[in-house]
């Protein structure tokens, strides 16, 4: 049986309690034996090169050196990294060599929560959104600074807008996306502000989809 870590906390507005309850559910589906710790100390502790796949679901806060290097050194050896939204994508701020093996961090999200918008399957062959329609969104919808490397599966588009986020003109913007760390897969998807967004029939998928592939 595969060994899955999930990590949840830091700000509470992304519900990271439930969120993780919902991605340890799906995992244990999988036929994961499935962890959750609500401390970092977890990192430090643990052997995490035990773990086919590590979930950070942990936005903003501040990591130390000794528990953010032995996850680093983890997903390198070859264990799996996967995640979604703030959880993964907006952790750490400080800490770039975190962001460098994410593929990615938030930058903002034009309009806040309740923006409706469109999610474009890129590669509907692929074993990550095998058989997936486009789909609408109601949430938060993030722009991201990006790692050009990553192999891009889902995007969305952001228009012009008015105001303060006034842009040059439209771009497709990243929502899943894969990586290599080492000898690690890395999987990150955009979606999932709060448990309802996560509970979506697509978001689940992705969820399920990239959290299996990027296991060990």
């Amino acid at each position: 049986m595969k060994k899955a870590l999930i990590f949840q906390g830091g700000w509470q507005g992304h519900e990271p309690e439930e969120v993780a309850n919902i991605l340890a559910g799906i995992l244990e589906e999988e036929n994961f034996q499935v962890k959750i710790t609500d401390t970092l100390n977890t990192l430090a502790e643990d052997d995490l090169t035990e773990y086919d796949l590590i979930v950070p679901n942990w936005t903003q806060g501040k990591i130390e050196q000794e528990q953010l290097q032995p996850l680093l050194e983890a997903v390198e050896k070859g264990t799996g990294l996967a995640g979604l939204h703030g959880g993964m994508g907006d952790s750490f701020r400080w800490e770039v060599e975190y962001q460098f093996m994410v593929g990615g961090q938030w930058v903002a999200h034009p309009g806040n929560d309740g923006v409706p918008y469109h999610v474009h399957i890129v590669d509907p062959d692929h074993p990550l959104t095998e058989g997936m329609e486009d789909f609408k969104v109601v949430s938060e919808q993030y722009y991201m600074h990006v790692d050009p490397a990553v192999n891009v599966h889902v995007t969305t588009r952001f228009p012009v807008a008015e105001g303060p986020y006034e842009t040059n003109g439209e771009v497709d913007m990243p929502v899943v996306w894969t990586k290599k760390w080492g000898k690690g897969k890395v999987y990150y998807c955009g979606l999932g502000h709060v448990a309802e967004i996560v509970r979506m029939p697509e978001v689940t998928k992705l969820m399920r989809n990239g959290m299996t592939w990027a296991s060990r």
